[in-house]
């Protein structure tokens, strides 16, 4: 799932770092150098978009990382923003105007400059969008961080946190902001803010988008010719056999890719990832089943287990069609209780796992340990109900089909063991499975046709703000409530320059949220990559940026 934003950094600990891979039987060469290899890595999703602008989702992502590089960038193995290619930064004294010294020497894949005025042409592209770039599903990233544009076309978009950039010189960019917020600039290691060529922008017509909101088309430069200045550079992406094909950039102001060629290959059955692993088709994916880490331990692949900086949920839409009981805060907590998180955990995620009781991982500032909790007892939720006056509650329950995500393994496995305790405690469902991409996340993102649903997030950055903003800052139809005093204290947090104090808030506000329980934080999991044992030099992260540029194929 798409995931967000901004604050003081927090790095997770616990990083593994890998011995990888082994070439596809095409590319063996014993004779070769290894940097005249490929490694091709088996992704459980299409990548949606080549134009960062308009990516929002895990495995575009994952593509976009090796070709794409933002001002700022997450540490290798954890989540504190690094330098990217801003060499450092500063703010005045008021927080408001920040001044990026840039990386020398730096060239667009396409032999053009990376400097000051490159940065502002991106930033101005963003903040003057207009038509379908204004839709939340085309700059989603955007508005969650920046909110609305120069002009406004919605009156639900709100001033926009950017102001203005300039650059002074080749070396700096200056960027103004419209008021003090935690969410920048660590937000700016997001891929959606990478910095493209201005000169390719402007041959192949990037903002040139067709269609309707429901159906985008996509221009030249996101489908074809995506031009940024990061370790690997375009070749094609075939789209009918469902890859995307790099090379390494050999103009790379940096460490150079070790592996010659780098391929994305979908596949989005797991058995069918496990079983293309083990015939030397790929050297490596992503979300293994936990079931099969035992037995692919035992064939010498190596498993690269993620800090789990995630959280899966239930949520519990107040506007669908059962809101009449779901707006009842006894049927919410009667679900909660009815919910046996510790047995879904042991039966469905790996060793590591934890049953979830913020809406945010332990270990990031502002977890709260303190928060109501809603201990497994079927008997709590019958009473509940009653209390509540509710009798024969029947609720549509959504879940995902033809997807695994790193906070959620198995979703028709999950969905039917919290159907049958629902059961139990006297609450019927109605199932509705959904294809992920766009069914599903249109339906409980968008719609109002959904009680229940299962969804979940894997932080952007190091910040509370950036798993318990993303889900309850404003009101938003997947929650389907308006809580003036919460949204209240999300923004007071958020604009708050002390971190002590922010992280109390945070504290504070995890307390809100449960209390007033918009859904159940079910588990928060280690999700895993694994390798070819012929394969080195990657290390997992929390956020999923694995960087490629340092693999190694012997």
């Amino acid at each position: 799932m798409r995931a967000p934003r901004l604050r003081a950094a927090f790095a997770v600990a616990a990083v593994a770092s890998l011995v990888v891979a082994g070439c596809a039987e095409s590319d063996r060469d014993d004779s070769g150098s290894g940097s005249d290899k490929t490694l091709v890595f088996g992704a459980a999703g299409d990548a949606k978009v080549l134009d960062p602008t308009f990516a929002s989702d895990g495995e575009t992502f994952r593509v976009l990382r090796q070709m794409y590089e933002g001002l700022v960038r997450s540490e290798e193995g954890g989540t504190k923003p690094v330098a990217g290619l801003a060499e450092s930064w500063s703010s005045d004294a008021a927080g408001l105007v920040w001044t990026f010294k840039l990386r020398k020497g730096v060239k667009f894949h396409d032999g053009t400059d990376f400097n000051g005025e490159a940065v502002c042409v991106n930033f101005n592209r963003w903040y003057n969008a207009k038509g379908l770039m204004q839709s939340p599903d085309v700059t989603a990233y955007w508005q969650d961080i920046f909110g609305g544009f120069a002009k406004n076309e919605s009156d639900k978009l709100p001033e926009s946190l950017f102001k203005s950039c300039s650059a002074p010189d080749a070396g700096t960019a200056v960027i103004t902001i419209s008021r003090v917020t935690s969410k920048f600039p660590a937000a700016l290691m997001l891929p959606a803010f990478s910095i493209s060529s201005p000169e390719a922008l402007k041959k192949y017509n990037a903002d040139g988008l067709g269609g309707t909101a429901d159906s985008v088309t996509y221009p030249e430069y996101a489908t074809g010719h995506p031009v940024g200045t990061g370790p690997f550079k375009f070749v094609k992406w075939d789209t009918a056999n469902k890859s995307v094909e790099l090379e390494r950039n050999d103009a790379y102001y940096g460490e150079k890719a070790k592996v010659k060629k780098l391929i994305f290959k979908t596949i989005s059955d797991v058995n069918a990832r496990k079983q293309a692993l083990k015939n030397g088709e790929i050297q490596g994916y992503d979300l293994v089943d936990p079931a099969d880490i035992p037995g692919l331990k035992s064939d010498g692949f190596n498993i690269l287990p993620r800090p789990a900086f995630n959280v899966l949920y239930l949520a519990i839409n107040q506007s669908g069609p059962g809101k009449a009981a779901t707006s009842n805060v006894k049927v919410r907590q009667a679900i909660a209780h009815a919910i046996n998180r510790e047995a879904i955990v042991k039966a469905k995620y790996p060793d590591g796992s934890s049953v979830a009781i913020n809406f945010q991982p332990p270990g990031l500032e502002g977890y709260n340990d303190g928060v109501t909790k809603y201990e497994y007892s079927t008997e709590k939720a019958k009473q509940l109900l009653a209390e509540a006056g509710v009798t024969n509650l029947k609720l549509k329950f959504h879940y995902p089909t033809e997807v695994t995500r790193p906070y959620m393994p198995a979703p028709k496995d999950i969905y039917e063991l919290i159907a049958a305790d629902l059961t139990k405690a006297g609450i019927t469902t109605e199932a509705v499975p959904l294809k992920w991409n766009p069914d599903y996340l249109n339906a409980v993102q968008t719609g109002a046709d959904h009680d229940l649903h299962l969804l979940g997030w894997t932080g952007d950055y190091g910040d509370a703000y950036n798993f318990i903003g993303t889900f309850f800052d404003r009101q938003k139809d997947e929650w389907g409530f308006n809580n003036p005093t919460l949204f209240e204290a999300f923004k007071k947090a958020d604009s708050e320059p002390d971190a002590t104090k922010r992280t109390a808030q945070y504290k504070e506000i995890n307390k809100q949220v449960m209390d007033f329980l918009p859904g159940v934080p079910i588990a928060h999991g280690p999700p895993s990559l694994v390798f070819n044992k012929s394969v080195s030099g990657i290390k997992a992260s929390p956020l999923t940026d694995e960087r490629f540029v340092t693999a190694e194929v012997k």
